[in-house]
């Protein structure tokens, strides 16, 4: 008989990561849930990468190797799901940390709740004493995300599940695979499942040591860079919420409505009003839309509106104005940093 599949497949992309997989790979090996098999896909690394984790499997077969050529984060992802044969994959990347209830807690939750397609988990970011002010406020708005409407509200802010935290069905995962549209792979999946309908959760536990430091692919990469994503926000947004129309309503027009309107404008998407708090803005016309001030939306034809802010705490304030005028969130309006 051949031998049985386990239920979650864990899957790792590594590149000249030597330094700090070690300690990654005993993070999965202690996990409290057993039943599982790791699949690190080596991305054509350059230093003693693939014989730390052929060691590790000498001890532990649930670890296995796939050697792949350089070709990047996208090939080494698809050659992996090919590889695994879990009903869940956990996806994982080299340099971080699980906590010991990952697998058991996210499994947990996928079998309890059938509508879920995946899950992800809070983070704490490391090294603490390097972490900016910004990506401490980026963590506080990724663990204040803690149920599937709340996810959906926040899509076109920031990816709304850190990747390293996603757990997914297997058999929606090889069906859509990742993609290399020029933006970050991890994001456009994330919005391609809920474009499609699909319920994403989260489990409202720190379960993953989230390393931050000056390697990161999504610091070096062109492909992360801020106007790549603004340029995925875009594409998703024209796709869905604005899909119906030309013109939108946009709360905001500093650098962050800015160079969103301007993303938009390149899938034939205008701004027909802007709404705007300075006083001496309102009146005025920027690129033929009339700023008007928020009490004014009442009285406009009902558009589909993008609040388009940095910061939660303007976001929220924001967001309460507009549930006081009727909307709602990701039907009358979205919120997309």
């Amino acid at each position: 008989m051949p031998p049985v599949p386990p239920l979650v497949s864990v899957l790792l992309p590594a590149f000249d990561a030597a330094s700090t997989l070690g300690l990654s790979l005993k993070s999965i090996a202690r996990q409290s849930f057993s039943d599982f098999e790791c699949v690190v896909v080596d991305n054509g690394s350059r230093d003693i990468t693939p014989r730390v984790v052929r060691e590790f499997a000498q001890v532990d077969p649930r670890f296995r190797l796939i050697s792949a050529p350089e070709r990047g984060i996208v090939p080494a992802l698809n050659a992996g799901i090919e590889a695994c044969r879990g009903h869940f994959v956990a996806r994982m990347d080299a340099d971080d940390v699980m906590h010991g209830q990952r697998l058991t807690q996210q499994v947990a939750m996928l079998e309890a709740r059938s509508e879920l397609i995946a899950v992800g988990c809070h983070v704490r970011l490391f090294p603490r004493r390097a972490l900016t002010d910004g990506m401490r406020a980026y963590e506080s708005w990724l663990n204040a995300i803690d149920s599937p409407a709340r996810l959906r509200a926040e899509a076109f802010v920031e990816c709304p599940i850190a990747h390293p935290t996603l757990m997914i069905r297997r058999h929606v995962l090889a069906e859509l695979g990742y993609r290399d549209c020029g933006w970050p792979e991890d994001y456009d999946l994330l919005l391609r499942l809920l474009v499609g309908g699909h319920e994403l959760g989260i489990v409202p536990r720190r379960l993953l040591g989230w390393r931050d430091g000056p390697a990161r692919l999504s610091r070096t990469a062109p492909e992360y860079k801020n106007e790549r994503i603004t340029a995925c926000k875009a594409a998703f947004l024209c796709e869905t919420f604005l899909r119906h129309t030309s013109e939108y309503v946009l709360w905001g027009y500093g650098d962050t409505g800015r160079v969103l309107s301007r993303a938009l404008s390149t899938h034939g998407k205008k701004p027909a009003h802007i709404v705007e708090l300075h006083p001496g803005r309102i009146g005025q016309r920027i690129a033929g839309a009339r700023v008007i001030s928020p009490t004014e939306l009442g009285a406009l034809p009902r558009r589909p509106l993008i609040v388009s802010v940095a910061g939660a705490t303007p976001r929220s304030q924001i967001r309460s104005a507009l549930f006081e005028l009727g909307y709602q969130d990701t039907i009358d309006f979205v919120c997309a940093a």
